[in-house]
């Protein structure tokens, strides 16, 4: 009997995946691992590994059976070692349509709030103040606000149309991005180094690679105006944690908001923790109700794609 094993979840049923595999005569079993060796043991001989958050390496990936079927749930699959799956001729699937809507939503009302200055003004009138232009000040009208997209995919592009109607000029560095594209977006395409200096604000819509990750550190920040800002609901390795907690203390940029992090929950000695005019979130952009029936019915699509050794709705290219 082909076996489908779900290696950890944050779900409160699995009813639709266990359907899927009851319905292709497969067994159905579900753990809470943590560890890449509890991993490795739970899916030892299983067809199908259905992933969360728990680090599926090369041993786990040794441990299906050979030409077997892993599925992220989830946009991204940092935990997942491609090279041992190829290596062990594994299917590798994930999910990056599931959330894309409330991802777009939150990214857009995060830049909003900063931009508008919301969470500093509200902590302002709780602590008793009430002047709203020394807390405010600067704050430049949304038409004269240049936003800047550093990478600009489905989801970026999803929150460019959720703002169009703001005034904004928009301008974006992605080398995916064509010159025609960016003209029918109406977004100025720049490079790096244009992008830092000219933004108000940057939303951060790359994945995590070698030039990608930690690019914005001491020295980029530096580049950037001191009142501008960042927003980041893709991934925590795009940011160096320590260098923006104190760009963000010694007035090197204006703000940031944050709903991804290097080390997730964020640990209680973060230095983001105290660092000013920061809004954080935990990792709950891609979260609605229908969000998360959305994710697992997908998922289970995706096991009986899988028992019926298909290639998964979304490959991950390996």
């Amino acid at each position: 009997m082909k076996r489908v094993v779900v290696t950890d979840y944050t779900f409160p049923a699995l009813t639709q995946e266990a359907a899927a595999a009851e319905g292709a005569g497969a067994g159905f079993a579900a753990h809470q691992c943590r560890g890449a060796g509890e991993v490795a043991e739970a899916v030892a001989g299983a067809d199908v590994a259905l992933v969360q958050f728990a680090p599926f390496g090369a041993e786990a990936a040794a441990a299906m059976v050979p030409g077997g079927t892993v599925i992220r749930y989830g946009v991204g699959y940092d935990n997942i070692d491609l090279v041992a799956a190829r290596a062990a001729g594994l299917r590798v699937g994930y999910v990056p349509d599931y959330c894309a809507d409330e991802v777009a939503d939150h990214t857009a009302a995060m830049g909003l709030a900063l931009l508008r200055k919301l969470a500093v003004m509200d902590t302002s009138v709780r602590a008793g103040d009430w002047a709203a232009v020394k807390v405010a000040r600067p704050m430049k009208p949304f038409s004269e606000t240049v936003f800047g997209f550093f990478g600009l995919g489905q989801i970026g592009r999803a929150v460019l149309a959720r703002l169009k109607g703001f005034g904004f000029r928009f301008i974006a560095a992605d080398p995916g991005l064509s010159a025609t594209l960016a003209a029918e977006l109406d977004v100025e395409l720049v490079g790096n180094d244009v992008l830092l200096a000219t933004a108000d604000i940057v939303s951060l819509h790359a994945p995590a690679t070698g030039e990608t990750t930690g690019f914005f550190n001491a020295a980029h920040l530096a580049r950037m105006q001191p009142h501008a800002m960042i927003v980041n609901t893709a991934r925590g390795l795009l940011i160096d944690e320590g260098d923006l907690a104190a760009a963000l203390r010694d007035g090197v940029i204006g703000g940031a908001a944050l709903d991804v992090f290097r080390t997730e929950p964020l640990p209680a000695d973060s230095p983001l923790r105290d660092a000013p005019n920061l809004l954080l979130t935990p990792h709950a952009a891609w979260y609605s109700e229908a969000a998360i029936g959305r994710l697992q019915g997908l998922v289970a699509e995706d096991v009986t794609r899988a028992l019926r050794g298909e290639e998964p709705r979304k490959p991950v290219p390996l």
